[in-house]
């Protein structure tokens, strides 16, 4: 039998605010564990949560990014649940009310323009996080996460393939840099996504049963994952099995994915307005204000490239995929605006070859791209070849 894979995806977003969603609080990452939990986010009696307004202004801005609607009224719930690392018994989220609605976002896998179905983005609390290889015995708890703003967004079940998925996270992890509402850093856990799996026979309109995938921290781990669990449920359906609405753990070491939990309904989660919070109410004035300040976002700034710099499309996308890439790419070309096509050559090839090698980051790299840029111009006028410039690299990245 021919089975069609259906994924949807809910990518957290944790957006990049001084402090906390409903506390003072700091954000900061890498704080020494337990000193960055205050009263509010430990849920101590006699205290209560005031909205962080930059949060509302950055979820606002996202829902305008992906051609949303944005619901100008939004209630906060509570999400009643028991774990370690939920000191008030439940998390603040959003659920029949939540700021951003419906949108889109147009993906390309290879030569194919697919649109996806954004179905919300809601405001939400992170919690705190469990460490379990600390110690032999027992798990330790860091609530210093507890309260961060998350933006949760939500897909509709309308990818068809592991590449799609990735294709579709990537652009919404460049949508919330070009937005700079969220540092993108998955490996910090700032953007962290979970797929919802499931398989039906080919042409069948109802759904399959879903499994949702966790801990998946990188766009590899996220298409191995999903093409695991794509041939575990096939495996199981076709030895004439069912398949079980379960939350499954991903791990990159063992190449395996294996069960947590059974999965979870809303009503398990007993949703009720946060009698601590009011209602929160969107001014046209703030709507037209947002609007007004949005960036180039990727798209716009894709064609510009391809019209003002004669790049082709696929080095234009290549560019624009990481706002640090294109700002990288841009500043080079200060110094060499009649050169754009070598200086692509070199920030895709050497340049972001090293980085890889390396496993850096761009703004972490050893050569600015003033240095880049000097290195460039020194070829371009003839004064070292191709060759050379590469070697001279070499020694300024190891300098």
């Amino acid at each position: 039998m021919e089975w069609e894979t259906v994924i949807g995806l809910e990518i957290h977003a944790q957006l990049n605010t001084k402090s906390k969603i409903f506390s003072g609080a700091s954000t900061q990452f890498g704080a020494k564990p337990n000193s960055q939990a205050c009263a509010v986010d430990l849920g101590l009696p006699g205290v209560l949560p005031v909205l962080n307004k930059e949060v509302v202004k950055k979820a606002i801005k996202f829902g305008l990014a992906v051609d949303a609607h944005i619901n100008q009224r939004n209630v906060f719930d509570r999400k009643n649940y028991f774990y370690p690392d939920l000191p008030k018994g439940y998390q603040i989220s959003q659920l029949d009310w939540p700021i951003v609605g419906e949108g889109k976002i147009e993906i390309s896998v290879g030569d194919k323009i697919k649109v996806i179905g954004v179905t919300r983005a809601h405001l939400e609390e992170d919690a705190g996080k469990s460490i379990h290889d600390l110690y032999n015995d027992f798990t330790a708890v860091d609530l210093n996460r507890a309260g961060t703003p998350l933006l949760e967004i939500v897909s509709e079940p309308d990818m068809r393939s592991a590449k799609e998925a990735v294709a579709y996270a990537k652009k919404i992890h460049a949508l919330v840099q070009y937005l700079e509402i969220c540092d993108g850093n998955m490996q910090e856990g700032s953007f962290r996504c979970d797929a919802n799996v499931s398989i039906r026979p080919m042409g069948q309109e109802e759904l399959g049963t879903r499994a949702e995938l966790k801990n998946i921290n990188s766009f590899k781990f996220l298409e191995r994952a999903i093409n695991l669990e794509v041939e575990r449920q096939q495996d199981i359906l076709e030895e004439g099995g069912k398949i079980a609405q379960e939350t499954r753990l991903y791990d990159s070491v063992k190449h395996e994915t294996r069960s947590m939990r059974s999965k979870e309904e809303a009503n398990d989660y007993r949703y009720f307005p946060d009698p601590d919070l009011l209602p929160v109410e969107i001014s046209d004035e703030l709507m037209d204000q947002i609007r007004k300040e949005l960036p180039e976002l990727p798209t716009e700034k894709k064609s510009r490239f391809i019209t003002e710099f004669d790049l082709s499309e696929y080095d234009a996308d290549v560019l624009t995929s990481q706002k640090p890439l294109a700002d990288y790419f841009e500043r080079i070309l200060v110094n060499n605006s009649d050169h754009a096509k070598l200086c692509a050559n070199w920030v895709m090839g050497e340049f972001s070859a090293a980085c890889n090698k390396n496993q850096i980051e761009i703004k972490d790299a050893p050569v600015s791209a003033d240095d880049l840029s000097l290195l460039i111009s020194r070829i371009c006028d003839d004064t070292i070849s191709g060759k050379t410039a590469k070697d001279v690299f070499k020694a300024m990245w190891k300098r």
